[in-house]
């Protein structure tokens, strides 16, 4: 049935399973369903600001906004010290500075990225602004160091973006394993903490999708262990659009106490939040290649659909051995592939919100993404190519 995104959040919420996973692909409106979720079940007061604490919040999220509180500093003024920022929040206040978490963080950072890669937090200090002391409070920025041994050290290392990402993520897992650790006690009145008595749910959306096959099954293990070793009545979403990371938690949690979903977004807006019954729902290639076809038919292709054209060259690539998708795009007379053609891929399918802007595309540009389609089915020998568009 074709709802709205508040229609499929209150079914999430009406839904009593101790873990709802979705899939939906990129672009379907994942964050976006997190905050109407999160809007329907602590819908925020206008008098309700940072200062009501932790011990206030019936959710807490993991999404592209928990991502927004950290920014980079770049020092342009000098260019030689970098600094990732925190924004003042009650999250990161409470894991730093009350749980002292943040070398279990470097931990877990360590674990997924690389061990001799080092972040590093600010003590407190002052600055001089405009003729005024300013303060700098502690765990408000982080640099980071590439520590080789026998006392050798780069110092202001500027960090790749799926490092910052994972960075991220490592300071809201410390601060999920402290949550599933303190509502693990029965009695309210015997935790080392309050915070979190009121604590319903836990939205994650799409953590850490830029790590390397092995990293994420161990990461979506890891978070499958942790969700299974909560003893309390909190429920736990999590949304993904990586098929590899869907299937390992999907085979982690038991039936009776678990919900899986397909998320589909319909033309006009509307949307389909459809049960799965096994690990598997999908031919995630062949599904990309159906909707593009889909919309160059009915005249409805959108900039996303360059970077569904992208992810099937990716994988097919992949799959034949070539270094580069480029490689297996259609050749010109003399045997070089058109620059124009993996340009507009590039420039089509590289944007964080790619599938939420409005954009009018050319006709030039859906000429050449059906030429593009129709050319790979052919070359590649896709299943009943012939008679398609």
């Amino acid at each position: 049935m074709r709802k709205t995104l508040n229609e499929i959040a209150q079914d999430l919420k009406n839904n009593h399973k101790k873990v709802q996973l979705i899939y939906a692909f990129n672009g379907t409106g994942k964050t976006r369903l997190s905050r109407e979720f999160k809007e329907l079940v602590a819908p925020k007061s206008d008098t309700e600001t940072e200062d009501t604490g932790l011990a206030s919040k019936k959710i807490i999220y993991y999404n592209a906004f928990t991502e927004d509180l950290f920014y980079w500093d770049n020092d342009l003024t000098n260019d030689i010290e970098p600094k990732l920022i925190i924004q003042p929040n009650i999250f990161t206040k409470w894991i730093f500075e009350d749980q002292g978490q943040d070398g279990r963080i470097i931990e877990n950072f360590q674990h997924y990225t690389d061990a001799k890669l080092t972040p590093h937090f600010n003590a407190s200090y002052t600055i001089e602004d405009s003729g005024r002391e300013r303060r700098i409070p502690a765990f408000t920025e982080v640099t980071f160091s590439y520590e080789r041994g026998n006392d050798e050290r780069s110092d202001n290392i500027k960090i790749s973006k799926g490092e910052e990402s994972c960075f991220v993520w490592s300071v809201f897992y410390s601060l999920l394993e402290q949550v599933v650790d303190v509502l693990n006690v029965p009695d309210a009145s015997e935790r080392e903490t309050h915070q979190f008595d009121h604590l319903e749910y836990i939205f994650i959306d799409d953590p850490v999708s830029s790590l390397d096959d092995n990293h994420l099954i161990e990461l979506a293990v890891n978070l499958a262990q942790l969700i299974k070793n909560s003893k309390s009545d909190l429920k736990f979403l999590i949304t993904t659009h990586n098929p590899l990371f869907y299937n390992v938690l999907h085979n982690e949690f038991k039936k009776a106490a678990f919900k899986k979903y397909f998320l589909k977004k319909d033309e006009d807006g509307q949307y389909n939040l459809e049960s799965q019954s096994n690990d598997a729902p999908f031919s995630y290639h062949l599904f990309l290649k159906a909707e593009i076809e889909k919309a160059i038919k009915t005249g409805q292709v959108q900039k996303y659909h360059f970077n569904f054209l992208r992810n099937i060259l990716e994988k097919t690539s992949t799959f034949l051995g070539y270094e580069n998708w480029g490689e297996i795009l259609p050749k010109t007379a003399d045997g070089k592939t058109d620059p124009y053609e993996s340009r507009i891929i590039n420039i089509s399918s590289h944007s964080k919100h790619s599938a939420e802007e409005i954009v009018q595309l050319t006709e030039n540009d859906k000429r050449v993404l059906a030429f593009l389609l129709k050319e790979i089915k052919k070359n590649h020998k896709f299943h009943n190519w012939e008679g398609d568009i």
